[in-house]
């Protein structure tokens, strides 16, 4: 692929919304001003997802170029990535696409080959961009999570990037998932409020009476997952993202003090959204080291 006409976008599909920007990879970023966001109904019929997400990468698809366009896709699981086919199902989104091949039908109306879009798990994505941006990271051991409406987890071994999917390790009268995400705020506060929460984010920015409670109570659970992911990878460094982790500050300070390893680096995102669409479109990496 000649370097001077080689277009690389990453793309980052959520449960409400698909993101893309231009990679210049050459200086492991997001290009300036390309990147772009849309909503998606998850609830939609597969040929309204399909087409919604098409339309939108229309825009990063020049039709006189299209054969040296590049696409890598951060995607949530259950998914087939090698093949791109979802398997995604009773998770309250995109439950429509199950059993539908992605990568083909979004080729045949991106008029671009198959062999052209490449897919992986958001949180591998999200940590991969995060190792990618940050100088030292891929000489050692990091763990990754994501913070939202589920719990993403990745790890990087000196920058070779894998989704390890511990949500769903056991903990307390569950799994993780159930005590490390925007959910269980929900619930949580709904427990000893009797009250409806409008989002983390609310009870971050206001004065409600539980909020040091419960964000004290998330930082155990946190902990409590964080020893045994960095025992088990025997990680140096944690990375944290998604929505909740820019709450960091509130219970990142018990959070510490309830890590077994003391020595461990804990980082807040430097990217945020960038770090999916950053960390999918490399995986042309390999072809665009070939071609420098």
């Amino acid at each position: 692929m000649d370097t001077k006409e080689r277009k690389i976008i990453g793309v980052d599909i959520g449960g409400s919304h698909i993101a893309a920007g231009e990679v210049v990879w050459n200086e492991r970023r997001i290009r300036a001003g390309s990147q772009r966001r849309m909503r998606v109904d998850s609830h939609a019929s597969s040929e309204t997802v399909i087409n919604a997400w098409a339309n939108f990468l229309y825009h990063f698809v020049d039709e006189i170029n299209k054969d040296y366009v590049r696409i890598g896709i951060a995607m949530p699981g259950p998914f087939d990535y090698t093949e791109g086919i979802s398997y995604i199902k009773e998770l309250n989104k995109y439950d429509a696409l199950y059993g539908v091949n992605v990568k083909k039908e979004l080729a045949t109306i991106l008029g671009i080959s198959e062999e052209h879009i490449l897919f992986r798990n958001d949180a591998e994505a999200f940590l991969q961009g995060e190792v990618v941006y940050r100088p030292g990271l891929t000489e050692t051991k990091v763990v990754g999570i994501t913070l939202g409406t589920g719990l993403g987890s990745a790890v990087s071994d000196h920058g070779a990037c894998k989704d390890v999917f511990w949500a769903i390790r056991p903990m307390k009268e569950g799994i993780a998932e159930d005590y490390i995400s925007s959910r269980w705020f929900m619930h949580r506060y709904r427990e000893l409020s009797g009250g409806q929460l409008e989002s983390v984010e609310a009870l971050a920015k206001g004065q409600d009476p539980w909020k040091e409670q419960i964000f004290s109570e998330f930082a155990t659970h946190l902990a409590i997952f964080l020893n045994d992911f960095i025992h088990a990878e025997s990680a140096s460094t944690v990375i944290i993202g998604g929505n909740i982790a820019r709450c960091l500050d509130l219970f990142v300070d018990e959070l510490k003090t309830k890590l077994d390893n003391k020595q461990v680096e804990l980082y807040q995102s430097a990217l945020w959204e960038d770090a999916a669409l950053l960390g999918s479109g490399y995986l042309w990496e390999k072809e665009l080291a070939k071609s420098i």
